[in-house]
C-alpha cells in the first residue's frame, strides 16, 4: 500500500490555464497555479502544514476568545488551540482528514464531520467543493446540523494571496470596505468596529494603492460590491499581474492579514503572501451578544443543511 503523505490525500485539479492541489487533511488548498505562476502560497505535499496556510475552516474561523461561549443559555469552553494568545482558533477541522465522495478532473467533493465533544456538543457534516473553470477556482461549504438542537455555526478559508516576487511590501491591495474590526494589539481580541478612516494609511485600501510597511491583521466589513453582488479584493504586483479573490453576500466579513509572523523578519513565511480570508461571521461571533455590532452568527437547526457560503480565486494578468 501507498504511503500516504503528510497533508493527506492529494487531489489534482485540471482547466484550462489553471491547476490546482488540494489535500484532504483541513480540505486545504495546497496549491493554485495560472500559466504556472503561484496564486497562492503553496506548501510541500509531504510537509506539515504551515498553520492553517490554504485550511478550510469550520464550525467557526477566526477566533473564540478565551475559547468561551454561551449559546441558548448554556456556557461552553473549547480547548485552547491558540495558546500565545488564549483564544481557540479556526475551528475544529484543521486537521481533520476528510473523505472525498465525487471528483472529476476538474473538481473534487470532500466531507468530514464534526463530532460532539467538550465546549462543541453539536453533530455537524460539512461538505466542500473545489471546482476548477477557465475563471478560475471556486470553493463552496455547506454543513447541515445531525443534532437533537440548534447549533452556532460559521465557516470561511485560509489562503495566502500570492502577487508575484518578493514580499507583499511592494505589492498593489484593493480592498473594498469601509469599515475594519478593532483589536487588542496583544491578543487580537476584538474591541469595536469603526471606519477604515480611524487610521487611513493602514486600513483604507478602497482606492488601490501600495501595501508598504504596514502590518494588518484584522477583519473588515461594509464592503461594496459589484457586479452579481461579489466583493473582490485584489492584489497585483508593478507589473500589474497578480490575483483577485471574490464572494456573495453569505460572507459579508473578510480577515486580512499580511503574515507578519510575529514580526520576525528571519521567520518562514514572513510577508510571503497575503490571508484573505472571506468569513460568514465576524471574529467571536459565538459571543454575538457581546458586541453593538452585527457579528452574523448563523444558527444551523437541527437537520437543516445550510444554503452554502462560495469564494473564488482568479487570477489577473
Amino acid at each position: 500500500m501507498a504511503r500516504v503523505p503528510v497533508s493527506g490525500e492529494q487531489h489534482v485539479l485540471r482547466a484550462g490555464e489553471y491547476d490546482a492541489i488540494v489535500a484532504s487533511v483541513g480540505a486545504s488548498l495546497r496549491s493554485l497555479t495560472h500559466r504556472g505562476r503561484d496564486l497562492v502560497v503553496p506548501f510541500g505535499a509531504d510537509e506539515l502544514r504551515p498553520g492553517f496556510r490554504g485550511a478550510t475552516l469550520a464550525p467557526w474561523p477566526n477566533r473564540i476568545v478565551d475559547g468561551r461561549y454561551t449559546f441558548d443559555g448554556e456556557e461552553y469552553q473549547v480547548a485552547l488551540s491558540e495558546p500565545d494568545r488564549g483564544h481557540a482558533l479556526h475551528g475544529l477541522l484543521g486537521w481533520s482528514d476528510f473523505s472525498v465522495t465525487d471528483k472529476g478532473p476538474s473538481h473534487v467533493t470532500l466531507v468530514a464531520t464534526v463530532e460532539p465533544q467538550a465546549g462543541y456538543p453539536w453533530r455537524v457534516e460539512v461538505e466542500t467543493t473545489f471546482a476548477l473553470s477557465s475563471e478560475g477556482l471556486t470553493q463552496s461549504v455547506t454543513a447541515r446540523n445531525d443534532s437533537a438542537t440548534s447549533a452556532p455555526w460559521g465557516t470561511g478559508p485560509h489562503p495566502y494571496l500570492v502577487a508575484g516576487d518578493g514580499l507583499v511590501d511592494g505589492w498593489t491591495l484593493t480592498l473594498p470596505a469601509a469599515q475594519v474590526l478593532e483589536v487588542t494589539p496583544d491578543r487580537l481580541s476584538p474591541t469595536e468596529l469603526s471606519p477604515v478612516g480611524v487610521d487611513a494609511d493602514r486600513f483604507d485600501f478602497r482606492v488601490a494603492r501600495t501595501l508598504g510597511d504596514v502590518e494588518i491583521d484584522h477583519a473588515f466589513t461594509a464592503l461594496e460590491r459589484g457586479d452579481g453582488g461579489l466583493a473582490t479584493v485584489t492584489v497585483t504586483d508593478a507589473a500589474g499581474s497578480g490575483v483577485a479573490m471574490d464572494w456573495d453576500a453569505t460572507c459579508p466579513w473578510v480577515q486580512i492579514h499580511t503574515a507578519d509572523v510575529d514580526g520576525d523578519p528571519a521567520a518562514p513565511g514572513y510577508r510571503i503572501g497575503l490571508a484573505v480570508e472571506p468569513m460568514t461571521c465576524a471574529p467571536d461571533a459565538f459571543n454575538d451578544a457581546a458586541y453593538t455590532f452585527d457579528a452574523g452568527l448563523i444558527v444551523l437547526e437541527p437537520g437543516v443543511q445550510h444554503p452554502g457560503a462560495r469564494w473564488r480565486i482568479r487570477a489577473i494578468g
